[in-house]
């Protein structure tokens, strides 16, 4: 082969290449760089550059768009050919056949109704991009969440999966494939440690100076310069979703220190991405939407209403472990006061329900009534439910001692409901004399989003609770310490 067929064969892209990939390797051969040096010229990686012109990558950021058509010196016909196929490319996403769909739940979802069409209507609509569900640990988070993602899965919106170990497993398993090993990758990587300074490489568009496939040259690692090879999870899948509408679950994301630079990455490369959290508590970063999540509503005092919410759960619950039980009017009664011990929690209830293998309602009653954190615990120790006592006391071991000292005044004190104010007086008795509206309502917060103390909104007041369950948990310890002096 002569040489100016050698330079045609070299300026003759592959049939199956991208039209990206293809302008870019043209651009690049006819003014002789190789890619080592298109790179650095572009600030772009090396391996981002192969996998552009090979077609592994199709849909590069603007940034990167923008880099590259100013190392390749196009002029103004050719820099518009090359944005409109990278926007080509990034507009149709990843091009599923069948939208990925979020895992199937086992059981419906009862008294949450106003909840999901609320979180459904701001993920689909985009006024929301990331909405943390937070709440007690058994309060429903995952359940809640699994409504919301079949809700935008119906609508034809992509939903992608991850529950982290440890997240509650009350459904059908997740998708498996190619974008599960790019989610869970992505996930971890949102809570890997910074990389530490190093001379040679290029970094990830998310992390460092250099971009990579998916683009972008700003420099947004906590270290600049920093090679981070683990940041390969977030890029891809930013490289998957373009520039397409889909929901990302998190679900039982853990309580440690989040990578805020990957995760605006990953937001402001996939301007259709929305995230879906949930967790004990929120990540407490700018564009967050916290959404508490309190227990069902229970009947009021002196009612009974086998159709409340929590009743529906509590009976639900007595059936899968009593199929023969046909609730008469007293027991309706009895398991509309367990509601009310309980502060209608989906997980107490749960596990509430689970003693009466061994005994009857009236007995639960009994029980409950005795000591209700004895019975938190799941008879069977089904996935789930079991040690949701030892949860519930790990929680509050978390709170700041602040807020516990105020926890404390509030369960020793008179009367069920308090407001703002209120506790300024409270705090004095925790040992914090001459506490502020300000500084009370930081610690009134601390509880609400710890789920500890639920909040009423009506007539135009604000009153708040400290949940019975807490309150009895808070009491243990000291009722253990007074018997045994």
């Amino acid at each position: 082969m002569n040489s100016t067929a050698a330079v045609d064969a070299a300026l003759t892209p592959a049939r199956d290449t991208p039209r990206l990939g293809m302008l870019i390797r043209t651009h690049r051969l006819r003014i002789g760089l190789t890619q080592r040096e298109l790179a650095d010229l572009s600030t772009i990686s090396v391996r981002a550059i192969r996998d552009l012109e090979q077609g592994k990558a199709r849909r590069p950021r603007p940034d990167t768009v923008r880099l590259m058509a100013d190392a390749l010196r196009l002029g103004a016909r050719a820099r518009t050919a090359l944005e409109a196929a990278a926007q080509q490319g990034r507009a149709t996403g990843a091009g599923w056949e069948r939208p990925p769909a979020p895992p199937t739940a086992l059981h419906p979802m009862v008294g949450r109704d106003a909840e999901a069409s609320l979180l459904e209507r701001e993920l689909a609509s985009g006024a929301e991009r990331l909405v943390h569900l937070v709440g007690l640990t058994g309060v429903g988070k995952t359940r809640l969440a699994l409504s919301v993602a079949e809700r935008l899965h119906g609508a034809g919106i992509p939903v992608l999966w991850y529950a982290f170990p440890g997240a509650a497993a009350d459904h059908l398993g997740c998708a498996e494939g190619e974008s599960a090993v790019l989610v869970a990758s992505a996930a971890a990587e949102l809570y890997a440690p910074a990389p530490a300074p190093c001379g040679d490489g290029g970094t990830s568009p998310l992390d460092g100076g250099r971009a990579d496939s998916i683009g972008g040259g700003t420099d947004r690692s906590p270290v600049a310069g920093a090679v981070d090879p683990l940041a390969g999870g977030v890029d891809s899948l930013a490289e998957l979703l373009g520039d397409q509408t889909a929901l990302l679950v998190l679900d039982g994301a853990p309580t440690g220190p989040l990578r805020f630079d990957r995760l605006t990455g990953l937001l402001r490369a996939c301007p259709g991405l929305r995230l879906l959290v949930t967790s004990d508590q929120p990540w407490e970063v700018p564009g967050e939407r916290i959404f508490l999540l309190a227990p069902l509503e229970v009947p009021a005092d002196g009612s009974v209403d086998p159709a409340a919410p929590a009743v529906r759960v509590f009976l639900d619950h007595v059936r899968r472990v009593r199929p023969e039980f046909a609730p008469t009017a007293a027991d309706a009664e009895r398991a509309t006061w367990v509601c009310r011990r309980l502060d209608g929690h989906p997980g107490a209830l749960a596990a509430a329900a689970s003693w009466l293998v061994v005994c009857d309602l009236t007995a639960l009653c009994r029980g409950l009534d005795e000591d209700p954190v004895a019975l938190l615990d799941h008879l069977g120790g089904r996935a789930g439910t079991a040690g949701f006592r030892g949860a519930l006391g790990h929680r509050l071991d978390r709170l700041s001692p602040g807020a516990r000292g105020l926890l404390e005044a509030l369960c020793e004190g008179a009367g069920d409901e308090f407001d703002l104010a209120g506790i300024t007086a409270l705090a004095d008795a925790a040992g914090r004399p001459g506490t502020g509206l300000a500084e009370a309502g930081r610690m009134l917060r601390e509880l609400l989003i710890s789920g500890v103390v639920r909040a009423a909104h009506e007539g135009g007041s604000s009153r708040f609770r400290v949940l019975g369950l807490v309150r009895a948990a808070c009491r243990a310890p000291r009722a253990a310490a007074a018997t045994a002096a």
